[in-house]
Formats: structure tokens, C-alpha cells, sequence
């Protein structure tokens, strides 16, 4: 078994005085992708590193922002930054390492608002990424590894992925061309959404909510943290959580971990 997990820390300095240096002490995971950091490598507490194998892309291009990590039990063969597109590629945006059979890369997708630079920096990423994915997909089928894209894509793939959808229609996140860029430039082209296929017809699991009011009491929440991965992987996926915390008040970031069981 592997088990893989992926959460938002919203700041890795402020996450690890709230709780994720301790939920990293306890987690049967042996690998951890780690998305919006907003440091540099000096700047992560060491603790996180007790016990793991830090690969590290941090935002170069604008300090304090982004960052994508991931953590592994065992050392990786090869880490690679970026997709190959000099606009994003000191971003802190995207990252992978290749263990034994497997590819596993950290995706910060940029959070966009529509009518504004935001978005098109959004609408940019992704249309670099789709022909990206494709050939790191060949890569490792030539190479006979699978691959797992796992981070926060910031777009909830469908109406049950979402508590408010119809309020959220015209807003980021939601617009039907970003979910139909899932579904047609990534889904249909053979990427498993894994949490979903292990969850079938059901709302959420949520895996971000908003600090404002009682999104989190109420589980007024967006799916947007996803497993991403080649057929051959996501057919090993025996389980999927989101580590939801017990209240509102022992969160310590706006996104929970969502972790899969892959069997080996």
C-alpha cells in the first residue's frame, strides 16, 4: 500500500503553530503534497522536516506567495519544477518526483477573479497544462510509472462538488469553460478524478470552506483538492478521506487533507 495525501496549508509558517506540525507527527502517509506555502526553503519551520524528504518550489517571482512541496518517506529519484513555461515556472505553481513506478507532482493552480488579471493569469495555466499532462503522461508510459497530479486544482468539477453552486455560477472556481476544461482537456483525455470515482453520486466530499461566517459548521464547502491519475494508479485506489477537522476552531488551514490508499 501507498497512501498519499494533499492539503492546502494556506502558509506553512502560520499552519505549523496551528496543528500541522502535529498532524505531520501522526500521519500514516508516506507521501504529503503541500501547496501554497508562501516561503522560502529557509523560512519552513524544520520541524516539518523531521522524518521526510522535502522536494521544495518555492515563488521565486514574487516572494510570500504560492510555493508547492512534496514530502516523501523515502528519497526521491529525480524532482522536476515547472511545466515548461517561463511565466510559471519560478511561481512556486507545480512540482514532481518520481519514486519507484510512480510520478507524483504538487499543482497549485492559480485562484482566479473573474474580470480581472487573476483570471487570465488562470485561463493562461491552463492552457499550458493540458498539453503538459500529455506528455508527462508519455514520458512515464515509456518509462512504465504511473502518474498522480495531486494539489489544489481551485476548480470544483461539478454541481455536487459544490454546497451553493447555483450562487456560484458566475464566480471562479465554477465557470462552466474551467469545468469543462476538466472535464473535456483533462477527464476525457484518461486522468481518474479518484476522489470522485471512489465517492459516486454524492455531494463532497468538501475539502475547502471558507473563514467567513459558518461555512465550515454548516459544510458549506467546495471539492477543488483533487487526486488526478493515470488509469492504471487510480484502479489501485481503495479509499479516500478528507481529514475534516473536528471543529471549527482545531482547523489550521482553510483546506483539509484529502488522502487515498493506493494498493501497490
Amino acid at each position: 500500500m501507498r497512501t498519499v495525501t494533499t492539503v492546502n496549508v494556506n502558509g506553512i509558517r502560520a499552519a505549523a503553530g496551528k496543528g500541522l506540525l502535529r498532524w505531520l507527527a501522526g500521519t500514516a502517509a508516506d507521501v504529503v503534497c503541500l501547496q501554497e506555502t508562501r516561503a522560502q526553503l529557509e523560512e519552513v519551520p524544520p520541524n516539518v522536516l523531521a522524518g521526510w524528504h522535502m522536494s521544495y518550489a518555492p515563488c521565486w517571482s514574487s516572494r510570500g506567495r504560492n510555493g508547492v512541496a512534496v514530502l516523501t518517506r523515502e528519497a526521491p529519484q529525480s524532482v522536476r519544477v515547472g511545466i515548461g513555461a517561463a511565466e510559471f515556472d519560478e511561481a512556486g505553481r507545480y512540482l514532481e518526483v518520481d519514486l519507484p513506478g510512480l510520478t507524483i507532482a504538487s499543482l497549485y493552480l492559480p485562484n482566479g477573479t473573474v474580470g480581472t488579471p487573476k483570471q487570465d493569469e488562470k485561463d493562461r495555466f491552463r492552457a499550458l497544462f493540458v498539453p503538459y499532462l500529455a506528455e508527462r503522461r508519455g514520458k512515464a508510459a515509456a518509462e512504465d510509472r504511473e502518474v498522480l497530479v495531486c494539489g489544489d486544482w481551485n476548480i470544483a468539477p461539478a454541481e455536487a462538488d459544490i454546497r451553493n453552486w447555483r450562487g456560484n455560477l458566475k464566480n471562479s472556481g465554477f465557470l462552466p469553460h474551467e469545468r469543462e476544461w476538466l472535464r473535456e482537456g483533462v477527464f476525457a483525455a484518461g486522468w481518474v478524478d479518484v476522489v470522485r470515482a471512489l465517492h459516486p453520486g454524492v455531494d463532497g466530499p468538501y475539502s475547502w470552506w471558507s473563514y467567513r461566517g459558518r461555512a465550515f459548521d454548516n459544510d458549506s464547502g467546495w471539492r477543488i483538492d483533487h487526486h488526478v491519475a493515470t488509469p492504471g494508479l487510480a484502479a489501485r485506489a481503495v479509499s479516500a478521506v478528507v481529514e475534516r477537522a473536528p471543529s471549527h476552531g482545531e482547523r489550521w488551514s482553510d483546506h483539509a487533507p484529502v488522502t487515498v490508499v493506493y494498493a501497490s
